[in-house]
């Protein structure tokens, strides 16, 4: 290839990911800084996810029915926070591990942790961590939208797209002068 068509391929590249990197750069802004969150979610001292806490027994044979430890779960969330708040569960987290399980709330993400044997509350608190994933994710464009799912597809799909397209781009405008120069010095 001579030396006119690689600089015309390396101007071209420059475009793009320039273009590209001032177009999406807020949007690789909020990406970056929630994955740094997320990447610290267990270690923010309760600040981005409640730490968990233990139950009195890990003995399944000793807990209560999941039944009744939800219904303790949902009465402690509308007697705790606020009785207006829905009470939809996102998802229940059984740790039988620890003795306890995590009643997830859809509705700004609270989280109810009880005692599997004893139905005792060990904390309640909010979990911004699902709200920085769904931040992170697109999620939250969906929820905001009331769509179900298109624009997180479609959000992921642009910015995977992008990050392959910049890592392509990127390396190409590193090694695209070494090509050049390597050529050009070939043909002195």
């Amino acid at each position: 290839m001579n030396r006119k068509k690689h600089a015309s391929i390396l101007r071209s590249t420059r475009k793009i990911h320039r273009v590209m990197g001032a177009t999406l750069c807020l949007l690789f802004l909020i990406i970056s800084v929630s994955g740094l969150l997320l990447g610290w979610k267990k270690n923010s001292n309760g600040l981005i996810l409640p730490k968990s806490y233990y139950g009195s027994s890990t003995e399944f044979k000793d807990w209560l029915p999941l039944g009744t430890l939800q219904h303790i779960a949902c009465t402690t969330l509308h007697d705790s926070i606020d009785a207006n708040l829905s009470l939809e569960l996102s998802r229940i987290d059984v740790r039988s591990q620890n003795g306890m399980v995590k009643f997830v709330f859809k509705e700004q993400f609270w989280e109810v942790q009880i005692d599997g044997a004893t139905g005792k509350v060990l904390h309640v608190d909010q979990r911004f961590s699902d709200l920085i994933e769904n931040i992170h994710d697109g999620s939250v464009l969906d929820h905001y939208f009331h769509t179900k799912g298109v624009l997180k597809l479609a959000y992921t799909s642009i910015m995977g797209a992008s990050l392959l397209i910049f890592t392509v781009t990127g390396f190409w405008l590193w090694y695209g002068p070494k090509v050049m120069r390597r050529s050009y010095k070939g043909h002195l």
